[in-house]
C-alpha cells in the first residue's frame, strides 16, 4: 500500500501553527518544504552567532512524526531492520539513533531519527519529503504493524550551550537525559516527548508537543533570558559548519550512505545485510564509493555555492553540494562530492566560482566542534 501528498506546482504553501507567532515576531517568512517559514528575524549572522554563544529557539514541524507500533515486538523490530540498516534491535528504550531510508537500489530517500519508546518506534523524517517517505515505508511495512503519523503535534528545536538551563527551568528533569537519548516529561499539564541531540553541533533538544500547545511554549521558551527565536537561515549555516548534509542537496537518491561519508549509520551488526538496498552498501563499504562527501575550507573571503564545480588542475573532479561563509570560523567552507582519489584529507583543489578559481582544501568535518553532552562527560 502506497500513499502520496505533495504540493502541486503553484500551489500556495500552508501555514504552520507558528505562522502568525513567527509574523508578530517581525520574521521573514519564505516557502520551504511546502511550507511558509520563517527564514530570518534579526538577521543571520546574529541568530547564527546567539546559537553558537546561548540558545536558539526553532520550528521544525514541518518534519514529520511517526510512531510504529504491533502487537509482536520482535516481528516489529524485524520489520524495521528490513527498512533501515540501523541497529533496531540493540537500541534500548530511550536511545535514538540517526538512520537512512534507502531505496531498493541503496540510494538514499531520506536521513531520519528512530526511537525506542515505551510503546513502539518513533521516527522523524525531514519535512520536504515526509510524504513520499510515508508512501515507501507502507509500501514495505507488513500490515500487522500500525504507523501513526502524528499530525496532531508540532516540534520545536532549542539548540545552543545554555539551551539546557533554559529548558530545565520550563521543563523540569530533561537535564537528566544524554546525547542522543529521549523521554516523557511534562510541562504543566501537557505530555511531552523530548530528545537530546541537534542539527547544529550544539547541545540541545528537539520537543514534540501537542500542536494545540505549541505557542504558549514557544512562549515560555522565549521568556527565558538565553533563548530568542532562530530562522531558517541560521539553521542552514549552522548545520553546514557541523558537517551535517542536507537532504535534496548533499543528499538524494542516487547517493548510498558511504558515499555520503555516513558509513556509522550501518553499524557493524548490519554489515551482513538484509534490509532495503543492502547490495550496494556492503559493496560500498568492501570496495570503496566512487566518490565521497568531503569538507572544504576555501582561500579568500567569496564563498562557493551549491553546484559550483570542483578542480584539480584542469580537471574536473566533483561538485559543491553546500556552501557558504562561515559566521563562526570567518571564512568560507563547503561540503561536495569528489571521486574517491581526490578525497583525502590535505588534498589540494580548486572551486570554480563565477568563472574565478578559488584555492580549497580538503577539510575533516565538523569544521566547528560540536558540544553534544555525552554519557560519562560532566553536563
Amino acid at each position: 500500500m502506497s500513499e502520496t501528498h505533495e504540493i502541486e506546482e503553484g500551489a500556495t504553501p500552508a501555514a504552520l501553527p507558528l505562522d502568525a507567532w513567527h509574523r508578530a515576531r517581525g520574521a521573514r517568512m519564505v516557502e520551504f518544504a511546502g511550507y511558509h517559514m520563517p527564514i530570518q528575524y534579526e538577521g543571520i549572522i546574529a541568530e547564527h552567532l546567539w546559537t553558537r554563544e546561548s540558545a536558539g529557539l526553532f520550528d521544525v514541524s514541518h518534519m514529520g512524526q511517526l510512531m510504529f507500533s504491533g502487537d509482536d515486538e520482535a516481528a516489529l523490530e524485524d520489520a524495521l531492520e528490513a527498512l533501515l540498516p540501523a541497529n533496531i534491535k540493540g537500541l534500548a528504550e530511550g536511545k535514538q539513533a540517526y538512520s537512512i531510508l534507502l531505496n531498493e537500489e541503496g540510494g538514499a530517500l531520506d536521513d531520519l531519527m528512530i526511537t525506542r519508546t515505551p510503546t513502539g518506534f518513533y521516527m522523524v523524517v525531514n519535512g520536504a519529503v515526509k510524504w513520499d517517505d510515508i508512501g515507501h515505508i507502507r509500501e514495505h511495512l507488513p500490515d500487522a504493524f500500525t504507523m501513526n503519523h502524528m499530525e496532531d503535534r508540532d516540534l520545536l528545536a532549542l539548540q545552543g550551550p545554555k539551551a539546557v538551563d533554559a529548558l530545565k527551568r520550563v521543563v523540569p528533569g530533561v537535564d537528566k537525559l544524554y546525547f542522543m537519548e529521549a523521554g516523557s516529561f511534562l510541562w504543566g499539564h501537557e505530555p511531552l516527548w523530548v530528545s537530546r541531540s541537534g542539527y547544529t553541533g550544539e547541545d540541545g533538544y528537539e520537543i514534540s508537543v501537542p500542536a494545540a500547545h505549541v505557542a504558549a511554549l514557544a512562549d515560555a521558551l522565549c521568556a527565558q533570558p538565553e533563548v530568542k527565536p532562530i530562522g531558517l537561515g541560521a539553521r542552514d549555516s549552522l548545520r553546514l559548519e557541523a558537517g551535517l548534509p542536507l537532504y535534496g542537496h548533499d543528499l538524494d537518491a542516487t547517493i548510498d550512505p558511504i558515499q555520503a561519508s555516513l558509513g556509522f549509520a550501518v553499524p557493524k551488526r548490519r554489515r551482513d545485510g538484509g534490509f532495503l538496498g543492502a547490495a550496494r552498501v556492503l559493496a560500498s563499504i568492501a570496495n570503496g564509493p566512487p566518490s565521497k562527501r568531503i569538507g572544504l575550507k576555501v582561500e579568500g573571503r567569496m564563498p562557493a555555492r551549491e553546484g559550483a564545480l570542483i578542480y584539480m588542475g584542469d580537471q574536473q573532479v566533483g561538485v559543491v553540494t553546500s556552501g557558504g561563509f562561515s559566521p563562526s570560523l570567518q571564512i568560507p567552507i563547503a561540503m561536495g562530492y569528489v571521486s574517491a582519489a581526490h578525497a583525502a584529507l590535505g588534498t589540494a583543489l580548486e572551486i570554480d566560482v563565477r568563472g574565478k578559481r578559488l584555492a580549497a582544501i580538503v577539510t575533516a568535518m565538523p569544521f566547528v566542534p560540536n558540544t553534544y553532552v555525552r554519557k560519562g562527560a560532566a553536563k
